[in-house]
């Protein structure tokens, strides 16, 4: 392979470049993980050990989704602690299943789960609007079967991204929406305090088992630290339409290419 062949030096600059391009795409549209994968794919790095990677590479991206919205997560500070013991047995569960399970079962799901996951990033737009639409009848809170539903939903949703991730946020939105009476805007905020929990926990499970493709890990994380912050600056300039179309594209080449074996 090409990029085995790279100097050290030009490949340390292709994970930072993908760094900055998840940060950004994750700050204006989401999605960053679909960039990061398959740029750790593509410079020979194996499947697992470039899911596992990337988890903890993009972390940094949701620092100014989070920023964004903190009037909504200070708010609601009393359901996202609630939510915490879910979401952290979710993930450990997800985490456990990846590093446990076989690695040929992940490669042969992997195509996919990179496949529903492209599919429901492109649908997401419509998705929102949906979901936008649902009207809850209760004022505070969920009701008790909402409230299960929720706590159901968000486990499974963090078991997901503990164990893959892309497409993790649609997931959670879709459960907070179902189970939740607020509004879309409330929920985005709720949606990205979540996926980071999600994924933070997920890496220090990652972090300490090992494995980690670290020069690719330094510069995801120094990288999508930067391109978050510009995605946050450029969302009022770049149109979301294009980076979603970048997106897509890269995640229909990444499952055609897996499930092809290339």
């Amino acid at each position: 392979m090409v990029a085995n062949a790279l100097p050290l030096g030009w490949r340390l600059v292709i994970y930072g470049v993908a760094g900055i391009a998840a940060g950004i795409s994750n700050g204006i549209a989401g999605g960053g993980t679909f960039l990061s994968f398959p740029t750790l794919l593509a410079m020979g790095i194996p499947t697992l050990q470039a899911n596992v990677s990337s988890t903890v590479g993009v972390l940094p991206s949701s620092l100014g989704g989070i920023r964004g919205f903190h009037v909504e997560l200070s708010t609601h500070k009393q359901l996202l602690r609630s939510l915490v013991p879910t979401c952290i047995l979710g993930s450990l569960a997800g985490a456990a299943l990846l590093l446990l399970g076989s690695n040929q079962t992940f490669r042969d799901v992997v195509p996919w789960l990179i496949g529903c996951a492209t599919l429901l990033f492109a649908l997401a737009p419509r998705i929102t609007k949906r979901l936008a639409k649902f009207e809850h009848d209760v004022d505070q809170g969920t009701e008790p079967v909402r409230r299960r539903a929720l706590f159901i939903g968000i486990f499974l949703a963090a078991a997901y991204g503990g164990y893959f991730g892309a497409g993790l946020g649609i997931v959670l939105l879709a459960v907070m929406a179902l189970t939740l009476p607020y509004e879309i805007y409330v929920l985005q905020g709720l949606r990205s305090a979540l996926s980071m929990m999600i994924n933070a926990f997920a890496a220090v499970v990652f972090i300490i088992r090992g494995h980690l493709a670290m020069d690719a890990v330094y510069m995801l994380l120094i990288g999508t630290l930067i391109g978050g912050w510009l995605g946050t600056l450029l969302i009022r300039r770049v149109s979301p339409k294009v980076v979603r179309a970048l997106v897509i594209t890269v995640g229909a080449a990444t499952t055609i290419k897996l499930a092809i074996g290339g």
